[in-house]
């Protein structure tokens, strides 16, 4: 499971760092600045293409969720705490980024990890100033995507050894809501969990199939109570029937979408992911290709075809120039020993103990 979990984590990073480059640029913008094909790949600063906060943040967020695990702390409850204390940790390093004291999260630690490179301001302020919501009293009536990539965490790490199946929306959906308080965009950080927790636990599964299904799962599961749902699956349908449409390009497509509020950048992604046709560099160069938020697209989309495809599809190209490969991949690896089959690995393995009970990086 190495091989999707890295292909995940390091897919969200490599659509991050892309999609920073030109986030919030006009298509027309980025066709000036890079051509008429638009941006092709990485942008380098001083040989590296530098990740933001969508990369930080879901890094962040599973460390919490495996903070968790490692305590025994194993319900709903006990993964929310870690989480928001993980992201809590994230914002604060963003305001004081010198070298962190005791934390719950041993990737604090590493620098490149918690540079200031925030994509949204409202999670920041969210996580920052003590005004996190819940479902029940939001924060604000933000819909950004801020903090998809922390949702997506929750459908990486699921298995049902470790959580419920209906605890993979709630949770999704209420990391959201800790800093965007309106129904779209927690919903839609349910669909993108329940997504990717499909691709891995069902590979054979259709890539179609697995968000049509997602959607209907969230809207299921929260339609009473939000009837915004009904808006964010209409929104993933309107992505597919975009992908079957064949005299639409692909920028046509995405500038359809919009891609700015957290619904619009999930249904980015699914167009992306599906018009990549089972290749990551082409669903990478349509995900960030748009007048939108390039970042947030990049990486959900990375994140989604990189768990389909596995680390092994991810063109070293990307990888080569990637500041935090390193990192992503012990992620990946210690998710992995995490599971049932994993606690051999564990039982005395001295940088376990250092990273997910004292906070500490593995020592070199």
């Amino acid at each position: 499971m190495t091989d999707i979990f890295g292909g995940c984590l390091l897919g969200m990073a490599v659509g991050d760092a892309l999609g920073a480059t030109v986030d919030g640029k006009t298509y027309s913008r980025i066709c000036q600045d890079y051509g008429p094909a638009g941006l092709l790949g990485y942008d380098l600063v001083n040989g590296c293409a530098n990740i933001s906060s969508h990369t930080q943040l879901g890094a962040f967020a599973l460390n919490g969720l495996l903070v968790s695990a490692n305590k025994g702390r194993t319900t709903a409850e006990d993964y929310l705490h870690y989480m928001t204390r993980a992201l809590e940790e994230w914002a604060k390093a963003q305001h004081l980024p010198g070298a962190p004291g005791s934390r719950c999260c041993w990737i604090c630690q590493i620098p490149k990890m918690r540079q200031r490179s925030c994509m949204d301001a409202r999670t920041l302020d969210a996580l920052t100033r003590g005004v996190t919501g819940t479902l029940e009293a939001p924060a604000n009536a933000s819909s950004g995507p801020g903090t998809l990539t922390a949702a997506a965490m929750v459908g990486l790490y699921f298995s049902p050894e470790r959580m419920q199946p209906g605890d993979i929306g709630s949770l999704a959906a209420r990391i959201v809501a800790l800093t965007h308080g309106d129904p779209t965009a927690f919903l839609s950080g349910a669909v993108l969990a329940y997504a990717l927790a499909g691709i891995i636990q069902e590979p054979k599964t259709e890539l179609e199939d697995q968000f049509i299904q997602a959607a209907e799962m969230v809207l299921h599961q929260f339609g009473r109570k939000y009837p915004q749902a009904k808006l964010v699956r209409d929104l993933v349908k309107q992505a597919i029937a975009a992908y079957h449409e064949p005299e639409l390009l692909p920028v046509q497509a995405m500038e359809q979408l919009r891609c700015e509020s957290a619904a619009q950048v999930l249904a980015g992604a699914v167009y992306a992911s599906l018009a990549g046709l089972e290749d990551f560099d082409s669903a990478m160069i349509i995900a960030v290709n748009h007048s939108g938020k390039s970042a947030a697209v990049g990486a959900v989309t990375g994140a989604v075809m990189g768990a389909r495809l596995g680390m092994e599809a991810l063109p070293d190209f990307y990888l080569e120039s990637l500041p935090c490969a390193d990192i992503l991949q012990e992620l990946a690896e210690d998710l992995d020993k995490c599971g049932p089959k994993g606690w051999r690995a564990r039982l005395f393995d001295h940088d376990w103990d250092r990273k997910y009970t004292q906070g500490l990086p593995a020592e070199k």
